[in-house]
């Protein structure tokens, strides 16, 4: 790990799990404003980076949503461990963002897309998890959906895919239905700038 001069240094790790990703206990000398030097230690929870995408339909004012189980949400008592959410997936070896979003698209809704229109890359819990998830933007149409979607039954993935009203889906981030970060920043994206007015 990188060390910055006059901040952090000696930086050392190790690793506690490495089941699904990898938890690491990192510790470092972090120098503070205020000249004094302490040695801290963190957690940092991961494995590669992600993607998510929102296909919107401009003839239907429609976007498409899955819903899944999430044994974080499970645990935590949030919706029975069931999420609505966007498209979205791990970027496999040597493969890119854009590949990705293509072939989790198909895997998971069903759709053969092509165009993507690049969002951003945000980290969701940056104190926690070194994961960056890049965010896409997809326009479709009926004729683009080519597969019944679902996921991967190699993946143990079972999903349900939903289609609804864009207006739909900004009322149920209101009423506490979508909780997932990449899902309403994606769905305000294409409310502020107006793209299904």
């Amino acid at each position: 790990m990188k060390e910055i001069k006059g901040k952090i240094g000696n930086v050392t790790s190790k690793v506690i799990s490495n089941i699904w990703a990898k938890l690491e206990e990192v510790s470092f000398d972090f120098n503070f404003k205020n000249g004094k030097t302490e040695r801290l230690t963190h957690e940092v929870y991961g494995k590669g980076d992600g993607v998510a995408v929102l296909l919107y339909n401009l003839s239907t004012k429609k976007v498409v949503l899955s819903k899944q189980f999430r044994i974080p949400m499970y645990v935590a008592g949030i919706n029975n461990g069931f999420s609505i959410e966007v498209c979205g997936g791990a970027i496999d070896y040597h493969e890119s963002p854009e590949k990705t979003v293509i072939r989790e698209t198909k895997e998971e809704i069903g759709y053969t897309i092509s165009e993507l229109k690049k969002v951003s890359t945000v980290f969701l819990s940056p104190g926690l998890m070194k994961e960056q998830v890049h965010l896409y933007l997809a326009a479709y149409k009926d004729e683009d959906k080519t597969e019944n979607g679902g996921g991967l039954e190699a993946e143990k993935e079972e999903i349900e895919v939903l289609e609804t009203f864009f207006v739909e889906a900004l009322n149920m981030i209101k009423t506490g239905e979508i909780i997932d970060a990449r899902t309403i920043m994606l769905l305000q994206y294409l409310q502020i700038n107006k793209l299904l007015d």
